[in-house]
């Protein structure tokens, strides 16, 4: 039996006593349990006629159904699914018709229970409605996630492989970066090296979050940010990370344009020791919350404890931000397996700032970092 079909075994197992239905788009819930693959998000949404009836349709007692659009069913590459059935609704076929042929298969009572993935669309659920008007609507991911949460071995080798593929773009994106390139040069140079070294692109938008006296940190106005130029004395805090096999990476370091003085090697050193007290939390026994607490409490105890301005970290897999996450609300036990990313920073508006971010496993005697590389802070004079 397939990873696939043992997964999907789980998860009709675990649906049973919840719904009678389950809905899932396209997205990282469906491939886990089948393998089908998403494809690379853009700006603008891509849509096809019947868009809404895209994904797999699951029961206690039925294996999925995958139902697509022609376009997505010929153009993603899906026309031969392995792990489900496919029936693909013409251009000028009525998506609602199809729906309603796969639900009476099923033999759903009066007023069902459908378990839909978070990431439908509210166009979904309105069809659903009106083809099934008693209908009680539940979250899927919900369920999918009591699987998700913990890790296998070959799932973390995974994570392990697009973490060295992180540090191997990042290795060579440092050997041509040069004071006065701009922040959207720099951007474009990781983003090149991601696919130079195999990734299918960035897990997420690549970011940068750089200050100095004469740089100020400036949030989400990337058309605003992208021309400035890159001048010492200047932090440069990187945030990015490869994909391996569909699995997400998120990878910081720190890299200084310029001479470093005693501030900026002392808010990276204390950034550093805050990474190295949150992985060591990472263990059965504490919860999130306690993770959090490690970490910020080295800033705190420094006074500088109010540019900490985040949660400590979030679980990552085959999407880049997964629940739980470190923060100080969320009391989630730590179990073995789990993989979250420790991330802390200081971060000055006006001044040196510094942020480091790894992918752990928790482990039974404390996290275990899956990129190690640049624990000093980068300099390029």
């Amino acid at each position: 039996m397939s990873d696939y079909a043992a997964r999907m075994t789980i998860f009709r197992e675990n649906l049973r006593p919840l719904a009678d239905l389950a809905f899932l788009p396209i997205s990282a819930d469906l491939h886990y349990l089948t393998g089908v693959p998403r494809d690379v998000p853009s700006f603008g949404w891509t849509i096809h006629p019947g868009h809404w009836v895209e994904g797999a349709w699951i029961t206690p007692d039925h294996p999925p159904v995958l139902t697509l659009p022609r376009m997505t069913a010929e153009f993603g590459g899906l026309l031969n699914s392995t792990e489900v059935e496919v029936r693909v609704l013409g251009d000028h076929d009525d998506p609602a018709a199809l729906a309603f042929d796969i639900l009476k298969r099923f033999d759903l009572p009066a007023a069902p229970t459908i378990a839909v993935g978070d990431r439908a669309h509210g166009e979904t659920l309105v069809n659903l409605q009106t083809l099934l008007p008693a209908a009680r609507f539940i979250s899927g991911t919900n369920i999918v996630r009591s699987q998700r949460v913990i890790k296998s071995e070959a799932e973390i080798d995974t994570m392990r492989k697009a973490g060295a593929m992180t540090e191997a773009a990042f290795a060579d994106a440092l050997g041509n970066l040069r004071h006065g390139m701009t922040e959207l040069e720099v951007v474009s140079e990781v983003n090149y090296q991601l696919r130079k070294h195999g990734s299918l692109g960035e897990s997420f938008p690549t970011a940068l979050y750089n200050s100095g006296i004469h740089h100020p940190l400036i949030f989400g106005k990337r058309l605003e940010t992208y021309p400035r130029p890159l001048n010492p004395p200047v932090s440069i805090l990187f945030d990015f990370g490869a994909i391996y096999e569909d699995y997400c990476y998120d990878f910081g370091r720190t890299v200084f344009f310029g001479e470093p003085n005693e501030e900026i090697q002392r808010v990276h050193q204390l950034v550093m020791a805050s990474q190295a007290a949150g992985i060591a939390a990472l263990k059965p026994g504490n919860t999130a919350a306690e993770a959090d607490a490690a970490a910020r409490k080295v800033i705190e105890d420094a006074g500088m404890g109010e540019l900490f301005r985040h949660r400590l970290g979030h679980g990552i897999g085959l999407d880049v931000h997964e629940p739980p996450f470190l923060t100080r609300t969320d009391t989630t036990p730590l179990s073995p397996g789990m993989l979250f990313t420790v991330e802390p920073s200081i971060l000055q508006m006006a001044g040196p700032s510094a942020r480091v971010e790894d992918v752990v496993v928790v482990r039974e005697n404390g996290g275990e970092p899956l990129t190690r590389g640049w624990q000093d802070l980068i300099v390029i004079e």
